[in-house]
């Protein structure tokens, strides 16, 4: 078996190696007939950067993305620079520089890899997912018999932060990078998915479709390990299920195809403040414009942020959303798994937490209203603060620095739920109403705990398990996703996950030491 695993793991590496080489290579070539096709479509105004790119860049040869990508940001953030100094607003292009290279660079791809996008494929996907699954399944046989094992996890380099950690560490947070403010550098990535998109939307792919296509790929490749190590506990079997089930379904074959029957983009199970631009004046103007099913996904989505999502998380706690249905939970329940015992345990980590998280809950709000109330009013600025530069600093910040990079990125340095704890405003409000106004708890029984910690070891949020159950105090924590693993992980079944009555629910217990009360007197106070 070992040696299947090594036959897997080469096979992996060379796929992730061709994977990466791709970015290097290609050849683009912009001719008369697709530079006037760009500036007819686009309906660029601006002779300066017309001409700089007839003189640049068309019928010309570049082989790789990187030095035509150079020259036409050089020229479009030159005579932006020049329009706007000259107060010549219509002819500014607003697209941000690397996004418009890439449809550039996009549309002038040709040789190797677009003519071969199959075979690409192959080497790269098909490599990757063959080698990963032929190093996971022996696990079935090498872990021995079912039951969760932990051994030597922290002796590994791969999730003990070392060398393995950190490599994985600058190659995920590379890959967001170049996925949120560099797609240009990675259209042959996006050639090698182009038949899956226009097979599902009848579209050429995106880096979006890209990076979903991916998303699916990983969580249903490490979903095989989720299975394999938790196979002897159902709750994790299901979960997994359900996580892999919403992703797939949900947030990556349904609205594709919506797209392909003229509708609207829009993921059923993806509730505000998480979709932090449903409220924009575009996406509003889109739904309204596209008849009764728009206006039917606007009414949802109002009615799943309002109602059903803290319905939900009455009966049922946050884990409902985050451990059985969102997909940022299910990339950290699967990708993630390995490094849960990373997350930080200290108080100074949960006070930081709790600024953190809520402060974003804040500022997705205050962002929301005033996009709402420019939307209605007209106003361009509220406060004195333009409407869209606010919408611009969340979506830098947050959507793309915490959701992606960081939240993503650093799993195999600070643990899987980094964003699920310190950044989605999401979470900060349903955790909210789950520490004080729920039915969810778990419960702890104190008199069979043996303070071995594996519950606090491997809980992905950060949160102390231990020292409830030495107390037998029910966990109600507003951060607990209920993922069910500080159970799974206990040798003594002290854990329960429960839905129960609100009365009893919040029990703080203190630790008596003999020298500090008279127990007969409390015994008689009781």
């Amino acid at each position: 078996m070992k040696h299947i695993q090594n036959i897997g793991l080469s096979l992996f590496l060379i796929g992730l190696s061709i994977f990466t080489a791709l970015i290097f290579i290609g050849k683009y070539e912009v001719t008369s007939e697709l530079m006037e096709s760009i500036i007819t479509n686009k309906g660029i105004k601006s002779e300066l950067f017309i001409n700089e790119l007839n003189s640049k860049i068309v019928d010309k040869t570049f082989n790789n993305p990187f030095s035509l990508s150079s020259e036409i940001t050089s020229a479009l953030e030159t005579a932006n620079a020049t329009h706007k100094q000259n107060s010549e607003w219509d002819k500014v292009i607003w697209d941000k520089p690397h996004s418009f290279s890439y449809g550039v660079i996009k549309s002038a791809g040709t040789g190797l890899v677009k003519d071969n996008a199959g075979l690409f494929w192959w080497l790269t996907f098909g490599l990757g997912i063959i080698g990963a699954l032929l190093y996971i399944i022996p696990n079935v046989i090498t872990l021995g018999p079912p039951g969760i094992k932990n051994n030597g996890i922290w002796l590994n380099a791969a999730t003990n932060r070392g060398w393995i950690g950190w490599f994985a560490f600058i190659f995920l947070v590379g890959f967001y990078i170049l996925l949120y403010f560099y797609p240009d550098y990675i259209v042959n990535w996006v050639y090698l998915v182009d038949p899956i998109s226009e097979s599902i939307s009848g579209n050429a792919a995106s880096q979006w479709f890209l990076y979903g296509f991916l998303y699916c790929v990983v969580m249903v490749v490490m979903g095989v390990r989720m299975y394999i190590k938790y196979r002897h506990n159902k709750y994790q079997v299901l979960r997994t299920t359900s996580v892999l089930f919403f992703q797939i379904v949900f947030a990556f074959l349904i609205p594709e195809i919506l797209v392909r029957f003229e509708k609207p983009w829009y993921d059923f199970k993806n509730a505000f403040p998480l979709d932090y631009d449903f409220f924009y004046s575009w996406n509003l103007d889109q739904l309204i414009n596209s008849g009764g099913f728009g206006l039917f996904i606007l009414i949802w989505g109002i009615i799943l942020t309002l109602v059903i999502v803290p319905v939900m998380v009455y009966f049922f706690g946050k884990r409902w959303y985050c451990s059985w249905v969102c997909g940022c939970g299910g990339l950290a329940e699967t990708l993630g798994d390995p490094y849960r015992q990373l997350s930080d345990k200290s108080v100074k980590a949960w006070k930081l937490e709790r600024w953190l998280v809520h402060g974003v809950l804040v500022f997705a709000l205050v962002m929301t209203g005033f996009t709402l109330y420019a939307y209605f009013s007209g106003a361009q600025e509220v406060l004195g603060i333009k409407t869209q530069t606010i919408q611009d600093i969340y979506g830098f910040l947050i959507g793309s620095i915490f959701a992606g990079v960081i939240g993503t990125g650093f799993y195999p340095i600070f643990g899987n739920r980094v964003w699920c704890r310190f950044g989605c405003p999401l979470a900060a409000y349903m955790g909210i109403v789950q520490r004080f106004k729920s039915r969810f708890r778990i419960t702890t029984n104190g008199g069979q705990c043996i303070s071995c910690g594996n519950c606090s070891t491997y809980c992905e949020q950060g949160i102390d398990v231990r020292a409830y159950a030495q107390k037998g105090e029910n966990i109600i924590r507003a951060s607990c996703v209920g993922c069910g693993i500080c159970s799974a992980v206990c040798p003594r079944g002290v854990l329960k996950l429960e839905n129960g009555p609100e009365a009893g629910r919040i029990n703080p217990t203190d630790v008596l030491l003999g020298n500090d009360v008279n127990l007969m007197d409390l015994v008689n106070k009781k």
